[in-house]
């Protein structure tokens, strides 16, 4: 059976059959009892500590079109991507911002991101970051090798949307619309040889609840599939971007709740992440339902910490470079989505120390694995 026919397939386990009636409609006493439990299988498992991490993005060069994307190949938007110096400049910031944990991020181009281009942003960032994680492209399992032994540990992809006809509608151009690709895209990060593995799904694309069950599957089959790994589940809703694509489906704020509870009772040792795409306060009220990892102080395009590259701006034309723009007037590459959270670094850090919880920077050193 294909993994795209097993994750859609009615006859589910009974974890996802449970997981499924969690996502039911529920009364305010249904909802606030998932929370207690919820909040009580959190403490279990993980005490009261959220892991930090900022997003460092490369490149907003994309050859992908995507409606609900503010990097996608057709829109006017203006892209550069950063030179290895410029991303450790960038990098050097957030560590000096008390960030350990870095997320890398680029649009899927090959010909901006390629020729190793990767490998050498990894062994850069090295010997000041801990902990690197990516998010970038699909690729073989021998490309994810060749940056785990650079040093990443960590990887990150969204099937986006688990719906193959809400797939193909949104995915128009470019090697993204290859939906089994993608889909199977953790299991070559796996053999690759990164330790920590994230999925998710677009909320907003399609049905929440189809969405939500269709992510539960997929995860219940990565945790039998490459049990060595951890995984992470992230659960985005669309925020507004270049093109001002609107949510299909939206996920309301009580209903996302829900689903954040639901995730954490069924799989209680999976991490589950909360950005900057939800509001401060929406994110402060979810502290203790199942969050176990935050961003703080992010920005969505190149350059957005220091304002690297700014020399190198130029605008795209349906996907056609067209000439340098004036740095002193368009300063700034386009971000991929606005965020709803602006907070600093600090200022979350605070919050979550206010709360009763353990800001953690940095849990993790190539040197654990050392001889």
């Amino acid at each position: 059976m294909k993994l795209s026919d097993l994750i859609h397939s009615p006859n589910k386990s009974p974890l996802l059959r449970r997981f499924a009636a969690y996502l039911d409609p529920k009364s305010d006493a249904e909802l606030d009892s998932m929370a207690r439990q919820s909040s009580a299988v959190t403490r279990k498992h993980f005490g009261k500590t959220i892991r930090l991490f900022a997003p460092l993005y490369l490149s907003n060069e994309c050859i992908n079109n995507c409606n609900y994307c503010g990097f996608s190949r057709d829109n006017a938007i203006l892209r550069v991507t950063l030179d290895v110096d410029s991303v450790v400049k960038e990098a050097r910031h957030l560590a000096r911002e008390g960030f350990r944990n870095l997320l890398l991020v680029a649009g899927e181009h090959p010909k901006f991101v390629s020729n190793g281009y990767l490998e050498r942003c990894v062994r850069a960032l090295v010997p000041e970051i801990p902990s690197l994680a990516l998010e970038v492209a699909p690729m073989e399992a021998a490309d994810y090798a060749t940056l785990t032994a650079a040093g990443a540990e960590g990887l990150i992809v969204y099937q986006e949307t688990y719906d193959r006809e809400a797939y193909a509608e949104m995915h128009t151009a470019g090697p993204k619309k290859d939906y089994d690709w993608r889909l199977a895209c953790p299991e070559r990060a796996y053999e690759g040889g990164f330790r920590r593995i994230g999925i998710g799904a677009l909320f907003g694309l399609a049905e929440w609840r189809k969405e939500a069950i269709a992510l539960a599957s997929h995860l219940d089959y990565l945790l039998r599939t490459c049990w060595r790994a951890q995984f992470t589940v992230s659960l985005p809703r669309l925020r507004p971007c270049a093109g001002s694509f609107a949510p299909r489906h939206p996920l309301p704020d009580r209903e996302f709740i829900q689903l954040v509870c639901a995730l954490r009772i069924c799989f209680p040792q999976v991490g589950i992440v909360l950005s900057t795409r939800e509001p401060a306060a929406l994110r402060d009220a979810m502290l203790p339902l199942g969050i176990t990892t935050m961003s703080a102080g992010s920005h969505t395009e190149p350059g957005g910490y220091t304002g690297q590259g700014r020399e190198d701006l130029h605008l795209t034309v349906r996907g056609k470079a067209v000439q340098p723009v004036n740095p002193a007037v368009d300063s700034k590459a386009t971000e991929q989505f606005e965020i709803a959270d602006d907070r600093s670094p600090a200022e979350v850090a605070a919050v979550l120390r206010s709360r009763g919880f353990d800001a953690v920077w940095k849990d993790w050193d190539r040197a654990i694995l050392a001889p």
